[in-house]
């Protein structure tokens, strides 16, 4: 693939906003958007990076908890677009990790940019189109026998198919493209994987849908993050019916002292300081003895971001009994009020709370590295 063109002060600002009007309209929508490899180009610069940065806090959460993916299979990146969230994740973890990446996008404009951007970062790794998907995603609902492509694949414990293994499977900001054919191959693709992570936008539709996905798949995977617990989601309940479970992510620091990031962010009338995202981890059942990453029993997760108020904070927290509010009060913890204010924690904790108010409290041991 030819070195990319596009920089910030060649950028096509009319492609860039053409491509964000269609996210925001957020609407199931059959036709491709990609026009030309210039579209993924000047994405892969600006929008891509945004999405890169809730990858970076997903997986810096995952290595808190000490999860790593399945070793020794492929990795699959559905709905890839740029390639963005398939290169972050095999970028973590270690090409080594995986045997292969492949990549599957309704539009082969995406797919051709994807496996060339993934060939030139990961030139030991092989990299190529994911062939199976494609032809149910367009030609609609028909179903058709799996094709088996690398019988030296194992078959995921649980599977039913008889289809080869898709590995570890990358999903990222799908949801509300999905056509009803797109949704059922989304969901063979699922069926095939021995693990999945998944990231979307924070928003309430999003995140309730990935809920839904939370709870249809639990009995074929263990949960991993956000959930601390494999109880069932309470924010399911109906007085908890107006919340979602999503979280922030950082941005890089000095990004709002770039004047490229700033003059694009007033462009697109985007927030730069809000990244807001809802995400999901499962591993298939009984596929490894000793699963890393499961937590301890009384682990706690922050939902959303804590409410500040003079001298107290609120935080939304959601352990394996449900979801309530507790309070924090400063003098009880200062370091931990200051740093939740400063949003350098991880949101991972043991509570104790004697009548919903804070009284000790233990956060995750961080990893090297974290």
């Amino acid at each position: 693939m030819k070195a990319s063109r596009v920089s910030w002060d060649t950028l096509d600002w009319a492609a860039l906003d053409r491509l964000r009007d269609r996210f925001l309209a957020a609407e199931p929508d059959s036709a491709n958007y990609w026009t030309s490899l210039s579209d993924l180009e000047n994405y892969e610069l600006t929008f891509a990076q945004r999405i890169a940065w809730k990858w970076n806090a997903v997986l810096r959460e995952l290595k808190l908890r000490g999860w790593t993916p399945p070793p020794g299979g492929p990795l699959l990146d559905w709905g890839c677009g740029s390639g963005i969230a398939g290169r972050r994740v095999v970028e973590f973890f270690g090409p080594e990790h995986f045997t292969s990446l492949r990549v599957f996008d309704r539009s082969p404009l995406a797919v051709e940019f994807a496996v060339g951007r993934a060939q030139e970062t990961f030139p030991s790794l092989r990299t190529e189109p994911f062939p199976d998907t494609p032809a149910r995603h367009h030609d609609g609902p028909e179903r058709r026998p799996p094709v088996r492509r690398d019988p030296s694949l194992p078959n995921p414990a649980g599977s039913e198919t008889g289809a080869p293994s898709v590995g570890t499977l990358v999903i990222s900001h799908v949801l509300n493209e999905l056509t009803d054919a797109g949704e059922q191959a989304l969901r063979d693709a699922i069926d095939r994987a021995d693990a999945v992570l998944w990231v979307e936008p924070g928003t309430y539709a999003d995140s309730r849908a990935l809920i839904e996905v939370r709870e249809r798949l639990h009995e074929q995977f263990l949960l991993i993050a956000p959930c601390t617990h494999q109880a069932a989601c309470g924010l399911l309940a109906p007085e908890n019916e107006r919340h979602w479970c999503h979280h922030f992510a950082l941005p890089p620091a000095g990004i709002m002292a770039d004047s490229n990031w700033v003059r694009f962010a007033q462009r697109a009338g985007i927030d730069l300081r809000s990244l807001p995202y809802s995400f999901l981890v499962v591993e298939r059942k009984r596929l490894r003895d000793a699963v890393p990453g499961l937590l301890p029993d009384n682990y706690s997760r922050i939902i959303g971001a804590p409410r500040f108020y003079k001298g107290y904070a609120k935080i939304f927290s959601c352990q394996a009994d449900g979801v309530r509010d507790l309070t924090l009060q400063k003098r009880d913890a200062p370091e931990l009020f200051k740093a939740l204010k400063g949003r350098s924690e991880t949101g991972l904790y043991r509570w104790q709370a004697n009548k919903g108010r804070i009284e000790r409290y233990r956060p995750i041991e961080k990893q090297a590295g974290c």
